[in-house]
């Protein structure tokens, strides 16, 4: 059951969180950005989220419990590629004058993704330790 319920929490992230944080002027509303990037933001929030709704069916009515995860780690682990290719591109994991922080030695913006990360993992890891059923 744990390991649903570690999936089921690294989807909120992707289906609540990541939405209620970036719907905002940081963001979708941001004025300081074009247009074309508004629309790929919000592109990237509802696939995000429709993919986390049917990660949701496949862990609660199917019990694909590896599979759901492993949809969640390409949506969240995207995000820290992002990251680290950011130098690359051009990239940024702020802005002048947007929120930003460190915790413990690690930029805010990592430790989310980070940490959704690792439920994943965990939630896979500890499936395929479990009992199989022929359902």
């Amino acid at each position: 059951m744990i390991h649903r319920i570690l999936t089921t929490l690294g989807l909120l992230v992707l289906l609540v969180l990541l939405p209620v944080l970036e719907i905002r002027d940081t963001h979708v509303f941001n004025p300081d950005w074009p247009p074309h990037a508004r629309l790929h933001e919000v592109w990237q929030l509802t696939t995000n989220a429709g993919v986390s709704l049917v990660g949701l069916w496949l862990v609660w009515k199917r019990g694909a419990v590896q599979l759901a995860s492993v949809l969640g780690l390409c949506m969240i682990g995207g995000a820290l590629v992002a990251h680290g290719l950011a130098p690359a591109y051009g990239g940024a994991l702020t802005y002048s004058g947007g929120p930003g922080g460190i915790i413990l030695g690690v930029p805010a913006a990592v430790i989310v993704p980070l940490a959704a990360c690792l439920t994943f993992i965990a939630a896979i890891l500890l499936d395929r330790r479990g009992p199989r059923s022929t359902a």
